[in-house]
């Protein structure tokens, strides 16, 4: 006279006996066994206003260096230190955040993240939007694709084809030509590329993301003080440059972090992944409408190979685990 029931949360499965009769709740049963995951249209939302946010940061940069309203060092300072005190503000804010774990400092990852800032913001003096999000967004995945690979795993041929193809994307980007982007520009952008790529592998470790995000932000701004140090005979401050780098790092990246967080709860690894190939052409697309620039050739095949190698490359991953 007894039967088993099986409750589902997020984080683990739990079954109990009850007996007929005794302590049975059919409508907190019934709850307890609904999927509690985020509906369809909440996750199409959060991850098109995240790709958008992530994409305008690269106009944003490019609007405020390119014409001259700021200076780089002077920007990323900035842009941390909006970041930092917005997602603090969040986590204070809202009642249902757990207290803080008494954990170490992660100063490799505040590191990563103000090297992919630095090299963002000085990558940006000589970048259009287009082309910077393109070199950004194809290392960083590129960066995850090859660690991957060099930790022990062993992707299938049409995966390395995937692989090769952005790489060889990337080599056309910057080959030497009247429409190449200028080389200082394109390295330093590589190089946040890869930081951010090594910074997100990181990132998977962690159990808060958005309290790790903000501690990460918050580190890493004494980093920016002493780059700016470094930097103060190019120092160049107008109302409107700091009026673009709070924007940038308040709302673009603070706030648009929270909301790429909650687009995650509906996306399995591999969608995230193949949806941030959104960003390059959503940057390209603000870089013509609100800086007026061009779409070249070189940039257009260059973006075919390399979003289409990475989308490959992911999608063959996709494949092979669901054997």
């Amino acid at each position: 006279n007894c039967f088993r029931v099986v409750t589902f949360d997020r984080s683990h499965i739990q079954a109990r006996f009850l007996r007929i009769g005794e302590d049975f709740d059919f409508a907190e049963w019934k709850m307890a066994t609904e999927s509690p995951g985020p509906g369809l249209l909440r996750t199409l939302l959060t991850t098109a206003v995240a790709m958008i946010a992530f994409a305008a940061n690269s106009v944003i940069c490019r609007l405020a260096l390119g014409h001259g309203a700021i200076d780089a060092a002077s920007f990323t300072l900035i842009r941390l230190g909006a970041g930092a005190l917005m997602l603090t503000l969040i986590i204070k804010l809202n009642p249902r955040t757990p207290p803080a774990d008494p954990r170490p400092r992660n100063w490799p990852s505040a590191v990563m993240l103000f090297v992919y800032a630095i090299g963002f913001s000085f990558a940006y003096r000589s970048l259009t939007a287009g082309t910077g999000a393109l070199i950004l967004f194809g290392l960083v995945q590129l960066t995850m694709l090859l660690t991957a690979i060099w930790t022990g795993e062993r992707p299938p041929a049409s995966e390395w084809a995937g692989v090769a193809l952005a790489i060889a994307g990337l080599v056309w980007l910057v080959l030497p030509g009247l429409s190449a982007p200028p080389l200082m520009g394109a390295g330093l952008m590589a190089l946040a590329g890869i930081a951010w790529g090594v910074y997100s592998l990181r990132g998977r470790r962690s159990a808060d993301a958005l309290r790790d995000t903000a501690a990460n932000f918050l580190h890493s701004v004494p980093m920016a003080v002493i780059a700016s140090l470094l930097f103060v005979h190019a120092a160049q401050i107008s109302p409107a440059g700091v009026a673009w780098a709070t924007l940038s790092g308040a709302v673009t990246s603070g706030l648009g972090y929270v909301v790429w967080y909650a687009a995650l709860r509906g996306l399995t690894p591999i969608r995230a992944a193949v949806v941030q190939l959104s960003v390059p052409v959503i940057a390209g697309l603000g870089g013509v409408c609100f800086l007026g620039e061009a779409v070249t050739w070189r940039l257009a095949v260059s973006a075919a190979f390399i979003l289409g190698g990475i989308a490959l490359a992911v999608l063959s991953r996709l494949q092979t685990r669901r054997r």
